[in-house]
């Protein structure tokens, strides 16, 4: 990653990450070299890892941080130390644990998204345990075969509430941190910091603001 940083590419991907805290704490020493979170989504086998793309900031005072941080950290790339770890660890350092912890929730939220379903999502899987019960009734009494079909349905709903439960939780910590909800060109759910504007995307003024959002902190129906 710092290879990357030193090339001040316009463009960073962290490697894949198999947890949110590692993620967010390679996020964080991007950023100090003057990049901005972009997003976080699931891939590698299952969706077991997390990949975190990190932009360029075209603010002054990224220019300013990324200086500071070279001047401070000459040999990072070298197993020097690394801006806000400890040597050696991806542990965030005292000064750094708020800063890593907000990153963590903005990763945490964007990964979610892959498993909060909207209307269209859950009423395709409901209807796939009535399928699931009709199949059963071939080859089972009716009974069983509704009370399969019944504990599959009741599974998917905990599913649902807990990833909406954890979603709202999320959303109150970045909204109480500052951070504001907009929409996306794909409509989806994101947040940003004050001042900050969408990578790649359109101005501040153009954006839809979401003032639902940290009431529900639910993906859009239909999106």
């Amino acid at each position: 990653m710092l290879q990357k940083i030193a090339r001040q590419q316009d463009i960073v991907e962290i490697a894949p990450q198999g947890t949110t805290r590692k993620a967010a704490a390679l996020a964080y020493v991007a950023e100090q070299y003057g990049y901005t979170y972009g997003m976080a989504y699931r891939t590698g086998f299952k969706n077991s890892l997390v990949q975190v793309r990190m932009y360029r900031d075209p603010q002054p005072d990224a220019r300013v941080r990324e200086a500071a941080t070279i001047t401070a950290h000459p040999q990072a790339g070298n197993r020097g130390t690394v801006p806000g770890l400890q040597q050696g660890s991806l542990r965030p350092l005292p000064e750094a644990v708020a800063a890593v912890a907000v990153l963590k929730d903005l990763i945490a939220f964007d990964v979610m998204a892959l498993y909060v379903a909207n209307r269209g999502q859950k009423v395709g899987s409901y209807l796939a345990c009535a399928v699931l019960t009709l199949l059963l009734l071939i080859d089972t009494s009716p009974g069983e075969a509704i009370a399969s079909g019944g504990a599959v349905a009741l599974l998917i709903t905990v599913a649902f509430q807990v990833g909406a439960i954890r979603r709202r939780k999320i959303t109150q910590r970045l909204t109480d941190a500052g951070y504001r909800a907009v929409r996306d060109e794909h409509g989806s759910h994101r947040f940003l910091r004050p001042g900050q504007h969408l990578p790649g995307g359109p101005a501040e003024g153009d954006m839809v603001r979401l003032s639902r959002i940290a009431a529900e902190g639910v993906a859009p129906e239909g999106g």
